[in-house]
Formats: structure tokens, sequence, C-alpha cells
């Protein structure tokens, strides 16, 4: 049965099973609303079925920006799969946004 075989070995070198991302915000600010809609569009795209966002709105709960050093807003956290990796902005860019949370390989250019 070579056919599971090559299944197990896809499966294998498949995306993690969970991707856990939080996004950190500042209240309802247009930038904000852009960063959780951009993330959403791009999680459904690339991750559907795998992935859990959760938004800390820091005007609501200052205190949680020290865990994971959040200096600026909005602020995407990938929590799993580990390593922890940050993404500060509107996250508009989709290819710099799979890049930085390794959904996607940087592209190699000539240059």
């Amino acid at each position: 049965m070579a056919g599971h075989a090559e299944k197990r070995q896809l499966e294998g070198q498949a995306k993690p099973e969970r991707w856990m991302l939080r996004l950190y915000v500042a209240g309802q600010t247009p930038k904000s609303v852009a960063a959780f809609t951009n993330l959403k569009r791009i999680c459904e795209k690339h991750l559907a079925g795998q992935y859990q966002i959760e938004v800390v709105d820091l005007l609501v709960n200052p205190k949680l920006a020290k865990g994971d050093q959040i200096i600026a807003v909005p602020t995407l956290v990938r929590q799993l799969p580990v390593p922890i990796k940050k993404i500060i902005g509107d996250l508009a860019d989709e290819e710099r946004v799979l890049v930085g949370i390794d959904v996607r390989p940087a592209a190699h250019t000539g240059v």
C-alpha cells in the first residue's frame, strides 16, 4: 500500500494543525479594525479550519501587553506553533503576514 505511505509522508510535511494568533489592538480604531479584517481574510484563505484568533484590547486590559512585550498596536503575535512571531501594523500586506508568521517561506530574490 504505497499510497498510504505517501499520504503519511505528505502529512508529515503539512502545516501545523492549529495556529494560535493573538491580535493586540487599542480600541476600535480604523487601523485596529483593518488589522482584524485583514487577518481574518488571510487566515480563511490560507489556514481555513486551522486557526484561532484572540483579540486583546489594551484599552480594556492594558496589563496584558507586558506578557508579549507589546510596544505598538495593532500587533499580531503568533503563539503557536512555536517559536513566537510578531508583526506590527494593519496586516494589509498579505505576503508580509504569511512570511512573518511562517505560513509561507520568504521569496528569494536575485538582488
